[in-house]
């Protein structure tokens, strides 16, 4: 799945266009690396957006096409 996909689905952030923007400006990288927004996202793969000085870093936990509002918080997990 593509990343700003990703993004929007999981709910992390609330439209795709905000996401592409976001990938586009390099505030996300996907396991170490900037990332676009067209880097297919997989399982296990380690998400950090930076918005503003605050920087959150997720794990993959499940791809989806759609899912509801209350369990979209269980496609991924915070890592510290």
């Amino acid at each position: 799945m593509r990343l700003d996909k990703y993004l929007k689905v999981s709910r992390i952030i609330k439209r795709r266009t905000v996401a592409n923007e976001a990938c586009d400006a390099g505030r996300v990288s996907v396991n170490g690396k900037p990332a676009k927004a067209s880097v297919d996202v997989k399982v296990g793969d380690i998400i950090e957006i930076r918005f503003g000085s605050n920087t959150t870093k997720i794990e993959v936990l499940a791809i989806a096409d759609t899912q509801k509002k209350d369990e979209a918080a269980n496609m991924y997990r915070s890592v510290q």
